[in-house]
């Protein structure tokens, strides 16, 4: 099946536009390359925030690495590697989540870690509907036409 996301980019970047991606296990020979740069190299810029809300504490660090030499160039455009780390304790556990994201932006952690944590509010606010109260992942669909029109509601 042919990478849509490598596609995506290069439309991107040859409309004069610029991306963020997250990276995820669907992609796992750059998810490995971004990986060993980050245990492997010093960040060029980092920024750390901690949000108390919600019976839930969160410490977010955002590491922002330059350095992209071993990176598979059909991802045009790739100029930066943004590694955010999520620590914190919700319902009385701990937790640790660590994202992947390029940028054909070379920017501060700051501005990458505002930009990440708008996408999450849009995430939280409309998917978060869709999901719970509409049932959208529950659905069953058999074919496109009854995916089509349940998406139109």
């Amino acid at each position: 099946m042919p990478c849509t996301a490598k596609k995506t980019t290069k439309l991107i970047i040859e409309g004069g536009n610029d991306y963020v991606v997250t990276v995820k296990g669907n992609q796992p020979r750059l998810l490995t390359q971004l990986k060993t740069i980050a245990e492997h190299q010093k960040p060029c810029n980092r920024f750390v925030d901690i949000e108390k809300i919600r019976g839930r504490t969160t410490c977010r660090i955002v590491k922002v690495f330059n350095e992209l030499k071993n990176i598979d160039l059909d991802w045009v455009g790739v100029q930066s590697l943004i590694q955010v780390e999520r620590i914190g304790i919700r319902s009385g556990k701990k937790y640790l989540q660590t994202n992947h994201y390029i940028s054909s932006l070379v920017s501060k952690a700051t501005t990458f870690a505002h930009g990440i944590r708008q996408h999450w509010g849009i995430e939280n606010r409309l998917h978060w509907v869709k999901d719970v109260i509409f049932g959208e992942d529950a659905a069953p669909f058999s074919n496109y036409n009854a995916a089509t029109n349940w998406s139109i509601k």
